[in-house]
């Protein structure tokens, strides 16, 4: 009997823990509980509601989202891309997990062509654009959606290079579109505080040449491959890359860096409205695929090349001290070896020390997160909707915020 007794007890016991704290919690004002509340992962969001009625009012409440918002940083989320844009997945970094959530209402049912792409990301917020070039700010996690005001006329016929975005503030963001042919460069801006498009300015180039480059803008050079086929320097980008740039802050002046059409990294002083293009990282007659990331406030570049039989996966940094690229990680060998010879295409984004690497080619795909940091590259698992493998494009990283108000 005594040994019966002790087993109920064990049993009892997390059951009687489990009273406990939700007597403490019941117990709590509305304010304490919020505040309590607020520090659970955000992917708790989504099953507060189904706990009890007050904490599914807590979920809704304005005072919960600015408890939230006091939360100094969240891990990241991947926000994935694919080809068919039916469905809003997630990579969790905190939770190391897979998730789908409630896709933003932008597809017309009565015309499922009529689609949008994320182009652009910051804060809690992704900036998508649809067929006909219009610009919508969301939340994926609360599926709140803005559409931004149409860009004037005059704009929307020109070449457009960049579409960038940056969270100042909790409340306010800004969108940076970079338009023309270098050396005849203009941005525009939308700031969220304002509400409209800020006038057109001209971007000047700084010095009189591009720095280093041998073939200067979007001249476009060809070449014989090692198979024999003819190749354009001109690169060739997934439709969610396709206006990829990044937005850094450096000694207050705000820089918008983007991948010009022959593969240069162009810098945009937005401050002093100037450009500058940096030194090519390899020669122009080389195949490889390339990307920009930032990472902690720095503008990095992702290089996969081939040479003498091998690929190689690496991340560079530029000095500005020495006016020179440095490695600052490489993928293992035993990792890169599998890409060579298969013509594949690398779509990247940053997050703290944080890159993920969509890696995709005719024959495979996959997705490798890297730290900068440590030089530490992970294979994630592959992601399973009604059974089979998604195949992503690209990604953008966003903080899942609650409180990311469009």
């Amino acid at each position: 009997m005594m040994e019966l007794s002790k087993r109920n007890l064990k049993r009892k016991a997390p059951e009687e823990d489990r009273a406990i704290i939700d007597f403490s919690l019941n117990e709590l004002n509305q304010d304490l509980l919020e505040r309590v509340l607020s520090w659970l992962p955000t992917s708790s969001f989504y099953r507060l509601r189904s706990v009890c009625k007050r904490w599914s009012s807590v979920a809704a409440s304005a005072s919960f989202r600015l408890a939230c918002s006091q939360i100094p940083t969240r891990e990241p989320w991947f926000f994935m891309v694919d080809s068919h844009l039916d469905q809003s997945i997630v990579f969790d970094t905190a939770e190391r997990n897979w998730k789908n959530l409630n896709h933003p209402v932008l597809v017309k049912e009565d015309n499922p062509s009529f689609s949008s792409i994320p182009v652009a990301s910051s804060g809690g917020l992704v900036c998508f654009r649809n067929n006909s070039g219009d610009l919508f700010v969301c939340n994926p996690v609360t599926s709140a959606c803005k559409p931004l005001p149409p860009l004037p006329a005059s704009a929307q016929n020109q070449a457009l290079n960049a579409i960038a975005m940056n969270s100042y503030s909790r409340d306010s963001y800004k969108i940076i579109v970079v338009f023309g042919e270098i050396p005849n460069l203009s941005v525009r801006v939308y700031d969220s505080s304002r509400g409209f498009w800020e006038d057109k300015f001209m971007l000047s180039r700084k010095g009189d040449e591009s720095a280093g480059s041998d073939v200067s803008g979007d001249e476009t050079l060809y070449f014989l491959s090692k198979a024999g086929d003819v190749v354009a320097t001109n690169m060739q980008r997934s439709p969610s890359k396709q206006y990829s740039s990044v937005v850094t802050v450096k000694d207050g002046e705000e820089i918008v860096y983007f991948l010009s059409l022959s593969g240069t990294v162009v810098a945009c002083n937005l401050n002093k409205k100037c450009f500058l293009e940096y030194p090519r990282l390899l020669p122009v007659f080389l195949e490889y695929s390339i990307d920009i990331v930032e990472c902690r406030g720095e503008m990095l570049v992702v290089i996969l090349s081939e040479f003498l039989e091998s690929a190689s996966l690496r991340v560079w940094k530029f000095s500005e001290r020495e006016r020179s690229w440095r490695q600052v990680a490489a993928m293992p060998p035993s990792m890169s070896y599998e890409f060579y010879g298969k013509k594949t295409d690398i779509n990247c984004v940053g997050s703290g020390d944080q890159i993920l690497i969509c890696v995709n080619s005719s024959e495979f795909s996959t997705n490798v997160l890297c730290d900068v940091a440590t030089n530490e590259w992970i294979e994630l698992p592959k992601c399973f909707v009604d059974g089979k493998a998604k195949d992503f494009m690209s990604a953008f990283s966003f903080e899942p915020r609650i409180e990311a108000c469009v």
